[in-house]
């Protein structure tokens, strides 16, 4: 008997979750019914100064509307914060995190200094298929890798943990985005895993958080797809086995960019306030991942479907084969108000 599969839906209560989140948000679900999978839902909120208090019960509300059923109750990350800490703890001892007093200035300042090379976007595997992932637009030059375990820490407050990447190339079969090579010292460079304020980060927490629920699938958008390699070698780090990635194109707005204000209102709540029905929204998101079925109806006509009816008959059909590849965009938020 194989284990259960394990997905999960990590949404950052830092604002309200607009149309691209909610793709996302359904693509995840669809994936994880296909498979007859758990989904956990976790609620990632150790950006503080960021977070808006009001975020988290409009996450949950949101996924409601949509008629996304998670497993179990949400996981909230700033309540795990002592269990991040000691793995901080053990990769500092083992000299894989240094202290680093860099300000983002100094770090760019150092990236554009004239004796750093530049780094070639051309990929040396293109013929077999292989993608090349682009690099960061500034690569920590190593400024502060010098200090070692047991060398003596800056004072409290001033110093981010770094982690020491892994120079070997790196090869990732995503789901979506296909097979992506990343060269870490040039696409990447060592990366924080702490604020200086000594609270874990983003990359630190979602692996241990992965490792602990045992998530064996993650979804998000294709933004992320940097972050892949950097957990990966967390991952690699703690001899655990990592999770299959499916980076998913993001909704962009008509110049291309991903959605924010300049291109109007896309929160859900809006859509709720204006009377968008939630089967619009998932309808939409349904033809956006297959194009047009021969059973689905026009998006004219999304009323023809209960909302249970688009979840079954993507849940059914779900194949990550098929999933659209190419940016969604949207031109304007009333386009949705079927």
């Amino acid at each position: 008997m194989t284990d259960q599969a394990v997905c999960r839906l990590a949404p950052s209560p830092t604002g309200a979750q607009h149309l691209g989140n909610a793709r996302t948000f359904l693509v995840a679900y669809w994936s994880a019914r296909s498979q007859n999978a758990r989904l956990l839902l976790r609620i990632e909120d150790i950006d503080s100064p960021r977070v808006k208090p009001w975020a988290t019960a409009q996450v949950i509300e949101d996924l409601s509307w949509l008629g996304i059923e998670y497993d179990g109750e949400p996981v909230i990350q700033t309540e795990r914060s002592d269990i991040y800490k000691e793995v901080l703890r053990r990769m500092v001892e083992d000299d894989r995190v240094y202290p680093c007093v860099c300000s983002r200035k100094d770090i760019d300042e150092a990236s554009s200094a004239p004796h750093e090379q530049s780094v070639s976007l051309a990929s040396p595997h293109a013929s077999s298929g292989v993608h090349a992932m682009e690099p960061e637009a500034t690569i920590y030059p190593g400024t502060c890798s010098h200090w070692r375990w047991g060398d003596s820490m800056p004072p409290a407050g001033e110093y981010c943990l770094r982690f020491r990447v892994d120079p070997r190339p790196m090869l990732l079969k995503d789901l979506v985005a296909g097979t992506v090579h990343c060269d870490p010292p040039r696409s990447l460079g060592d990366f924080p895993v702490t604020r200086k304020q000594g609270v874990a980060a983003y990359q630190i927490a979602v692996v241990v958080d992965d490792i602990a629920a045992g998530v064996t699938e993650v979804v998000r958008g294709d933004d992320l797809l940097a972050s892949a390699f950097r957990q990966r070698q967390i991952y690699d780090y703690l001899k655990q086995t990592p999770p299959r990635y499916a980076h998913v194109p993001l909704v962009v707005g008509a110049d291309r960019r991903r959605l924010a204000k300049r291109h109007g209102d896309t929160r859900l709540s809006w859509y709720r306030e204006e009377g968008v029905g939630a089967k619009t929204i998932v309808a939409w998101a349904a033809h956006s991942v297959f194009g047009h079925l021969e059973d689905f109806p026009n998006l004219d006509h999304t009323h023809d479907w209960s909302l249970a009816r688009w979840h079954q008959t993507m849940i059914d059909q779900f194949d990550w084969s098929r999933v659209n590849r190419q940016q969604i965009i949207i031109a304007s938020p009333t386009e949705l108000h079927a």
